[in-house]
């Protein structure tokens, strides 16, 4: 198993990804061909099971894309079968300490350095790549830890400092809030604290990522100008809307304009 978005973000070589809230496969596999480097499931905010997660993989699957997982929790099992039905790496939400982040790690990685299970599973086709996948998961796993909070800004360096932790994800909105700022994701306060994250992770040598909600130009030309190399643009949810009221605008000024005067 070798996971070319893990090897781009140790080279600090910016990675393209997006989102996924909606749990039919239907939307991973149009979002698959598109062509980002990774997609990410969301487990946090959503309904999406883990009998759903497993579909969702298997649609990802033979494109060109790394499946990544956002995990419910900062907790064992939700971790450990995330990655056995197939994902690639898992995002871990709500990290504000470095105790925190050596749990996610250890949860992701088998012994000795870590606690995850051996068995059978879809991540190792059900026993058939056993050996191998034992053998390589630990190296290929990605772990990104989210930052969504004063404190976690606080401990920022302590927990890029955790062994086994590939980059550090800033969830704004929950960040913003985090600052008395809800939703004001461009607030100065919040802007300070996104670029000391960012600058961290290039002292530490690791993955800065930061989800561009709404992915204006301008948005994610600054991002990748400060430096983060593991971005999100979007959500399956929001190309949806906002393509849906794109048309339906054309379409209404459409009408307007050839629409006979009386």
């Amino acid at each position: 198993m070798l996971n070319p978005v893990k090897k781009r973000l140790s080279e600090g070589i910016p990675t393209l990804g997006t989102w996924i809230q909606i749990g039919h496969p239907g939307v991973a596999e149009v979002l698959a061909n598109v062509g980002f480097d990774w997609i990410a499931v969301d487990c946090e905010h959503t309904d999406i099971t883990t009998s759903q997660l497993s579909d969702l993989l298997r649609a990802m699957k033979g494109h060109d894309v790394v499946p990544l997982v956002r995990v419910r929790e900062n907790q064992t099992l939700a971790i450990r079968q995330s990655l056995d039905v197939g994902a690639m790496g898992v995002i871990v939400p709500l990290v504000d300490t470095a105790a925190q982040a050596a749990a996610a790690v250890a949860a992701a990685k088998f012994p000795p350095l870590g606690i995850r299970g051996f068995s059978f599973t879809r991540s190792n086709m059900y026993g058939a790549n056993f050996q191998k996948y034992a053998e390589t998961a630990n190296d290929e796993t990605i772990v990104i830890v989210m930052i969504e909070s004063r404190l976690a800004v606080q401990n920022i360096g302590a927990i890029l400092g955790t062994p086994g932790v590939d980059g550090a994800l800033i969830g704004p909105y929950d960040l913003s809030g985090s600052f008395g700022v809800t939703g004001q994701t461009s607030h100065p306060e919040v802007l300070k604290a996104c670029a000391a994250v960012s600058r961290a992770c290039a002292e530490k040598g690791k993955a800065a990522g930061i989800h561009v909600v709404v992915p204006e130009e301008a948005e994610v030309q600054a991002a990748l100008k400060q430096g983060f190399t593991f971005v999100a643009l979007g959500m399956d949810d929001v190309f949806l809307e906002s393509s849906a009221r794109q048309t339906l605008r054309l379409a209404r000024n459409t009408v307007d304009l050839v629409r006979p005067r009386r």
